[in-house]
């Protein structure tokens, strides 16, 4: 393994990182932003739609840009525009001009989405293993210590205004140092049709969409606990605002927790098992905290949310990767779908809200878990790995019952069995 080779990967991992610090941040603090201009539930949910779709307008417009820069080139630009929109949500003095800042905010933050994951598939490959869970982890580490810091900054006396500002300004020149790390991507045979198409879009088979939908269903529960927890703790269950920030640094350790062993789980359960079991789960551990009494349970079941859900996009997107000889396009589709439903899940609370109540509103999170589950159940038992580099045998994935076999096989061409822990 080359010097640069580790740095773009622990390059890739940071990006991700500082990606979870700033959005994390805008979502810990939303109750402040609440509380300063005066803002109502339904208020809210505009302002999240007006992020969500300028992050679906760009994250479109990329399959373009990517063929023409790629993802570093893309990277290079965006994190840094990223971090210094979110200082225009920041100063916003009014509610049209805050939601224009944070629609800005969102189209930056949709192209940081896309480059960082099309670079964590670059280092991926480079490497010939599985990399992409443990950067995905990243995204975690940064929004658990976004929730974290904006608890500090709260207890301490720090403006909304105050806060945002600083993290903008410490995210700036990070994100300028990581750009350095960044690898370029291969050359492309050509732009102006996908690998395996033909030049033409042709249909996905239908477990693309199925596992789109699955997507569809975790992505929408995450939206939810990230953009309303906190109102709910704060609003519904009475907590003071500095124990209202900690329920999605909390949620996002139980998230962290999951990815860290994802791996493991998805090669001792199979992908379909974890799947019925994380949606039934998820449902079932939203239910609980819908039905707490009080803010500590409240705040500790996020926790077991996070655990419950986090496994379920990274193993559908893996899995649609794996559905057709065309991952790319395969993955891009699957992927839209779920952030469908990052985008339409807190606008729909937050409407719901308003017409009901927010604690009956959250409860469209335990059908989402519950979807999820049953989705899972439609899924074939057995599907194949990620396309191993040439040279190297292709392990078979099972439902769990043959982990010792795939790895015989692996070892008996001379490969590496896939589901080994990748180690720094």
């Amino acid at each position: 393994m080359t010097r640069a080779l580790g740095a773009a990967r622990y390059g890739s991992v940071l990006t991700f990182a500082l990606a979870g610090l700033l959005c994390g941040t805008f979502t810990v603090r939303l109750p402040a932003l609440v509380h300063r201009l005066q803002l109502t539930e339904s208020s809210v949910g505009v302002a999240l739609l007006c992020w969500g779709l300028g992050a679906l307008l760009t994250m479109q417009l990329m399959r373009v840009v990517m063929a023409k820069v790629g993802s570093s080139g893309v990277l290079r630009v965006a994190a840094p525009l990223c971090a210094a929109s979110l200082v225009l949500v920041a100063v916003a003095p009014s509610f049209p001009t805050m939601v224009a800042a944070a629609t800005l905010f969102g189209m930056a933050f949709g192209v940081v989405d896309v480059g960082m994951n099309a670079q964590g598939s670059t280092v991926e490959q480079a490497y010939g293993r599985p990399l992409m869970s443990g950067m995905h982890a990243g995204w975690c580490v940064g929004a658990i210590s976004a929730g974290l810091l904006g608890t500090a900054a709260i207890a301490a006396g720090l403006s909304f205004t105050a806060h945002l500002v600083m993290i903008a300004l410490v995210s700036l020149p990070a994100s300028l140092a990581i750009g350095r790390t960044y690898l370029s991507e291969p050359a492309a045979e050509g732009t102006s049709g996908t690998r395996g198409t033909s030049g033409k879009r042709g249909r996905m088979p239908g477990i693309v969409y199925l596992l789109g939908a699955i997507t569809f269903g975790a992505f929408m529960i995450e939206g939810v606990v990230a953009d309303w927890n906190g109102l709910y703790l704060l609003g519904t269950l009475g907590a003071p605002e500095s124990v209202a920030a900690l329920g999605y640094p909390v949620f996002e350790a139980g998230m962290l927790a999951a990815r860290l062993s994802g791996d493991r789980l998805r090669d001792r359960y199979g992908a379909r098992g974890l799947i019925v079991t994380s949606g039934a789960a998820a449902a079932a551990t939203f239910l609980l905290v819908i039905a707490a009494p009080s803010a500590p349970l409240a705040v500790t079941g996020m926790f077991f949310v996070g655990l419950s859900v986090a496994t379920i996009s990274p193993m559908a997107l893996s899995l649609a990767g794996t559905a057709t000889d065309r991952p790319g396009p395969a993955i891009a589709q699957a992927g839209a779908m779920g952030y469908a439903g990052l985008l339409l899940g807190p606008v729909v609370v937050g409407f719901l809200s308003t017409a009901t109540s927010l604690r009956a509103a959250l409860g469209i999170a335990v059908a989402l878990g519950l979807l999820v589950a049953v989705a899972g159940r439609f899924l074939p038992a057995v599907m194949r790995t990620a396309a191993p580099p040439a040279g190297r045998a292709r392990p078979h994935e099972t439902d769990g019952t043959a982990g010792d076999a795939a790895d015989k096989t692996a070892a008996d061409a001379g490969g590496v069995p896939e589901h080994l822990p990748v180690a720094a």
